[in-house]
Formats: C-alpha cells, structure tokens, sequence
C-alpha cells in the first residue's frame, strides 16, 4: 500500500494524483412574475459555484418559468429517481422532465470529454487536469501501466466523474416590509438608483432614499434541488466502447447523438434556506445591487453547507494547510461550527492502482477560531472574517501531515 499527499504532489515526483474535488453544474429557475425577477437573475448571474467544487457548468444558467409552484408535491417520494429517457414521465416531477428536456447529463459527459460535436472526437485533458497532479504525470502514470489504464480511467471516472453534481436553484423574494410602496412590486429598483446616480430623469418614481430603504430589507429563499450524475460501470462502459474517440468519427458521434437518454441524473433531495435577515453592513448604499447579491450568496450558500450535512456523497474534502497548529481552508460557509467534527483520511494507492481514503483521526474547531469565509464577511466586518484558515484540535489520531484531507462527520 502506498501513501499520497494530496497537497505535495508534484514536490514527491513519484504521486501523481492530485486533490480532487467534486464538480458543479449550478443553475436557476427564475420566475418571471414575482417581485425582484430581474435583480435576482442578475445576482445569480455572478454568483460562482462554491469554491471547493469545480466549475462544470454546461451554458445557460437561468431558465424561465411563469408558474409559481414548479416543483412536485412528492419530492421526497423520488429520492434516488433516475431522470433518464426511459423514465416514466407521470411518475417525473416537473424538475426531472425539465433536465431531461435540456439535455444536461449528457451535456455534462459531454464537457468532462471535451467532446467536440461537429466531429466527435473527445480527450481526457481534464479528467488529467481534475485527476492528476499535471498532465504530463498522467500520461506516464498512463504509459507506465497500460495494462491497467482502462481501469484507472475508470477509477478516475468514478470519483471525478460519478462526483458530478447539479443544483437547481428556485429563488424567491421574501417581502418582510409590507410598510413601503416599494417592497412587494416587481420594481427594477437597481436600475432606477443607477439612473437616478446619474442624474437622469426619475419623475414619477420612488425618490432615491426609499429604493435604498427598500433593498434594506431585502431577503430571499432558496430552494436548492440537488442531482448527481450516474457514471456507473454500465455507463462508462458504454461510453468508452461506443463514443469515445480521439479522431473524427461519424458512427461513434451518432452513437452519442442517438443515445443522450442513456445518460441519466439521480435525484438526491431539496434543501431551503431559512430566509433569515442578513446584514448589509459593509455594502455601499449607492450600490444596491450588492445587497441582493449578497442576500443571494449567503442563502445558497446555507443550502450547500446543509445538503453536504445530509448526502455523504456530496461532503467536501479539503486538504490540511498545516498541522502546527492544525488548519484546513473551511469556515462558516461550509457550516462550520463549535459542534463540528471532522475526520482526517489519508490518500493511500494499492498496487493496481486502485485510490482510497483511510481515516487515520478526527478533529474538532478551536472556539474563537472559526474562520467566516461566507460571501463579503470581510466587508462586514464579522468575527474571524480574517482568519484565511480554521484552527482545529484533535480529538484522537496522531502524526498528521499537510496535504491529508478533512472530511465533516456527523
């Protein structure tokens, strides 16, 4: 058995797995007729997906809807369904029949290949970008056991690949200030500030304080429907026997093109925000847009963190930066509390191959050390908002080492 450190690959010459994350396909349901549509799309606009996933995102993120109940009233019954063209569309909620409709699963196959659709033809540059210390490596790694490099494939395939997740995004204006003739309208308040800034003419609409007054109290609640990608032996095999090609190929691009129901999404569970207050302190008044897109962040944000609580395969793991003391690049945005705990794994390889993770101990946050990396902390000026790291103790395990992963336990 051979050991891996993660974080110093490419110093050792001899790993060539890097840290991997898991992947992110993050997009919107924007509901045209509620109050605040446009702002809020445009927030979503440029919110990035969590920092410790990849971005996989596959093109449009926003997609519109005039109904305002989208979702199927027996969510929870299709825990673990399958959104695939051979589905049973009475038996799909209205999210499932969407993503199908849009082609997602295998639009995101399509992206981890780098498939080109005119010709065909995919590569692995970033399953070796993703998986792999650096290109070069892989491709020795590769050479180097070419007996196995179908198998090794796979067994990126399973983690990189198989850890492809989609959030859906419902995202709605909470309207806690019924006292203004502002709050509750569809109003493109941004808008009319910015034009108002600029001295342009605002006749007839609501004077400049009472827009800013407004976004004051603004607040937003998300529901976030989480999906993964199936990439199990089936799939991949069909895959690498009858699409995969590094050269133009006119049967194995229909063969893809003519079976885009074969790849599928599994429906996880939903998680909603609490649309509690949250403070604009550290947001310039003139600038209300950032008061939305701050709302926007740190409720998506509690989504994530919650839904990473409650599925195991979606819980990140992020390397250790430091065992004196011990510190790991995770806060409050990622739910980190006092009653945290975490376990640490060390990255270990078998002869044929194979990756695994292996506990080795479990920490817990120092109080007072949490870091509050949540979106504009630091604007805020929120406790720990400096930190740039959590500090931990250890609550069993010795002789850890940078680069071992941590991984929240519950």
């Amino acid at each position: 058995m051979i050991m891996l450190s993660p974080v110093c690959l490419a110093q050792t010459g001899d790993s060539v797995f890097t840290y991997r994350k898991g992947s992110i396909c993050s997009i919107m349901i924007n509901h045209r007729n509620l109050a605040y549509a446009t702002e809020i799309e445009n927030a979503f606009k440029e919110m990035p997906v969590p920092d410790k996933y990849n971005d996989h995102n596959v093109g449009k993120k926003v997609f519109y809807t005039s109904d305002k109940k989208v979702e199927a009233d027996n969510l929870k019954k299709h825990s673990g369904f399958r959104v695939n063209g051979l589905s049973d569309k009475k038996a799909m909620n209205s999210f499932d029949l969407f993503l199908q409709q849009q082609q997602i699963a295998s639009r995101l196959i399509a992206k981890w290949f780098n498939r080109n659709r005119i010709a065909g033809a995919c590569n692995m540059e970033l399953v070796k970008e993703r998986g792999y210390a650096n290109a070069s490596a892989a491709d020795r790694r590769l050479a180097a056991l070419s007996a196995r490099k179908e198998a090794i494939l796979q067994d990126a395939g399973e983690e990189l690949i198989g850890s492809t997740f989609v959030l859906v995004n419902d995202i709605r204006y909470i309207d806690k200030s019924r006292g203004t003739s502002v709050i509750g309208g569809a109003v493109s308040a941004a808008s009319k500030v910015a034009s108002a800034l600029q001295g342009q003419d605002t006749t007839n609409e609501p004077d400049l304080g009472t827009l800013i007054a407004s976004y004051k109290g603004f607040n937003v609640k998300i529901k976030t429907y989480l999906y993964q990608l199936v990439w199990d032996d089936e799939i991949s095999s069909f895959f690498y026997e009858n699409v995969y090609t590094e050269q133009p190929d006119d049967s194995k691009k229909e063969a893809f093109e003519n079976n885009r129901g074969k790849f599928s999404l599994v429906y996880l569970g939903m998680q909603e925000s609490s649309g509690k207050d949250v403070s604009f302190a550290g947001v310039n008044e003139s600038e209300p847009e950032k008061m939305v897109l701050k709302a926007c962040n740190r409720a998506l944000d509690e989504n994530v963190a919650n839904l990473q609580k409650n599925f195991e395969v979606f819980k990140i793991k992020a390397p250790l930066v430091s065992v004196q003391p011990i510190q790991c690049e995770i806060g409050k945005k990622e739910g980190v509390t006092p009653d945290s705990r975490f376990e640490i794994l060390e990255v270990v390889e078998d002869e044929k191959g194979h990756v695994d993770y292996k506990r080795k101990g479990v920490i817990r946050p120092v109080k007072g050390q949490i870091w509050d990396n949540r979106y504009m902390a630091t604007e805020e000026g929120a406790e720990g908002a400096t930190l740039g790291c959590t500090t931990f103790e250890v609550v069993s395990g010795k002789d850890f080492y940078p680069g071992m992963l941590v991984r929240e336990i519950k």
